[in-house]
């Protein structure tokens, strides 16, 4: 007994380093990132596998994307309550196994399905970190390099999840896109289970509102679908569709500010940086994600370029963001301040963006995606960073898991957006010009070119309502 209590004091006055927990959570976000991006070089060879028609090929990706979409405000509330250590490491061992099914799959229902279970490990795993990442790092400085770093990981894995889909792809198969999760995922687990301190929550009689857990769910679900799902529908389903989610957001709203102990606070929103990171990030995110599909598909149908060299050209991306966000954000961010920062970063974005939408049918890598690419990089390098800090500074410490889960939520809610939107619009414009008699390549050419002047378009919109909404108060 007394070497059990013993044990357990040692435990308890257990030191635990935030720069190696850090190292922790930006492994299990890297993993989630790079899964949510690998797939896309790599569906050309699903598709000739298991036999995908082109509109169920997309399911391929909204399979994973609605159920992380929808859970991560739920699973954010949740890791407050039971403890964020908690679900993040349960987030890891589900997405790991996902992962493992993945890989195995050798049918169209049981690849979807495994893709379903990824989406929520992911979403387990993502909602928390940021609010564990604050807790961390209380002190500013020190909370804008960790920052720094994690904003780093994310954005890195986007583009090496491109690479490395292609690859993987070429020299083994599209399996192996998966499978390559199983032993990255066992060892983050283990070093979690390791390194992050133990968080005991708040409990459950804090806010487990579960009828408000099920109506935000099912509309934060539906309107993930909604978008992912915009181009195979018509204009009458999907606005019928979108009203559904609307009323359940309704009904959502309506209880939270009648329950006793609600499940998200409403009085989170009332923080004008809050809400207006997130929505800044949403116009932000929206533009990015759409420039990383848009412009592969450019590489692959209008240059020519194979899955390994299209990953291959991405590359400079997580190069610029690594340097900078490493070596110059939270510097940058503590001499000129994140509203400053945030601004440059998005003016970048919008050059970048307007360079692209002139890209030709004839163009070429480095005259007509390289300069553009460097410009987004450089733009996303700065933003992200001072925009995460922002939203993260107008939330309390126990509203810190939430506010993560929102912070998510909103980036998959502008990725979907903009792919949607962007790639509806390339398609339609494309299909257009092809009736009118203009060569394939060069109406490809001309629907991407419209898709990138609207993303453009879209910056334009971030950087005003950052300018306007972030801007911060005098005295």
């Amino acid at each position: 007994m007394t070497a059990l209590t013993e044990s357990s004091t040692r435990a308890s006055h257990r030191t635990y380093s935030p720069w190696a927990s850090l190292v922790v959570l930006c492994a299990g976000t890297l993993m989630t990132i790079l899964d949510g991006n690998i797939v896309t070089v790599a569906m050309p060879a699903i598709q000739n596998d298991l036999g995908f028609s082109a509109p169920g090929l997309a399911w391929v990706v909204n399979a994973y994307l609605i159920p992380f979409g929808g859970l991560l405000l739920l699973v954010g509330r949740l890791g407050d309550l039971l403890g964020r250590k908690r679900m993040f490491t349960v987030g890891l061992a589900v997405f790991t196994a996902a992962s493992v099914l993945c890989g195995v799959a050798g049918s169209q229902g049981m690849l979807i399905a495994a893709r379903a279970v990824q989406g929520v490990g992911g979403a387990m795993t993502s909602a928390v970190v940021l609010g564990m990442l604050v807790a961390l790092f209380p002190e500013p400085r020190e909370q804008a390099r960790a920052i720094a770093v994690f904003s780093a990981v994310g954005a890195a894995g986007g583009a090496l999840g491109m690479f490395l889909g292609g690859a993987l792809t070429q020299a083994l198969s599209w399996h192996w896109i998966f499978l390559i999760n199983l032993p990255i995922g066992a060892v983050a687990l283990f070093a979690a289970l390791r390194v992050l301190a133990p968080e005991p929550g708040a409990g459950l009689g804090k806010g487990a509102d579960c009828p408000g857990a099920a109506l935000v769910t099912g509309a934060l679900m539906l309107s993930v679908y909604v978008i992912v799902g915009s181009g195979d529908r018509s204009l009458t389903a999907t606005l019928l569709l979108a009203a559904l989610a609307l009323a359940l957001f309704a009904s959502f709203t309506l209880r939270q500010a009648r329950a006793a102990r609600p499940l998200l606070r409403l009085r989170l929103f009332r923080s004008r940086v809050l809400s207006g990171a997130n929505a800044v990030q949403i116009l932000m995110i929206a533009t990015m994600y759409g420039f990383q599909f848009i412009g592969a598909l450019y590489l692959q149908r209008v240059l020519g370029y194979g899955e390994l060299l299209t990953g291959t050209a991405f590359l400079p991306a997580p190069v610029v963001i690594g340097v900078l966000m490493l070596g110059l954000s939270a510097r940058t961010i503590g001499r000129f301040g994140a509203h400053r920062v945030l601004l440059a970063g998005l003016v970048l974005i919008v050059s970048g963006m307007a360079l692209l939408s002139r890209a030709p049918a004839d163009g070429s890598y480095t005259t007509d995606v390289l300069p553009p690419l460097l410009l987004l990089a450089t733009g996303f390098a700065a933003a992200m960073p001072a925009l995460t800090g922002l939203a993260m500074s107008g939330a309390r410490e126990e509203d810190a898991g939430l506010a993560s889960g929102l912070f998510n939520t909103t980036q998959v809610v502008g990725g979907s957006l903009g792919l949607a939107v962007l790639s509806v619009l390339a398609a339609n414009h494309t299909a257009g010009l092809l009736a009118g008699g203009d060569t394939l390549v060069e109406a490809t050419a001309a629907g991407y070119r419209l898709a990138f002047r609207v993303g453009a378009v879209i910056a334009v919109a971030a950087l005003g309502l950052a300018a306007g909404v972030l801007r911060p108060r005098r005295g």
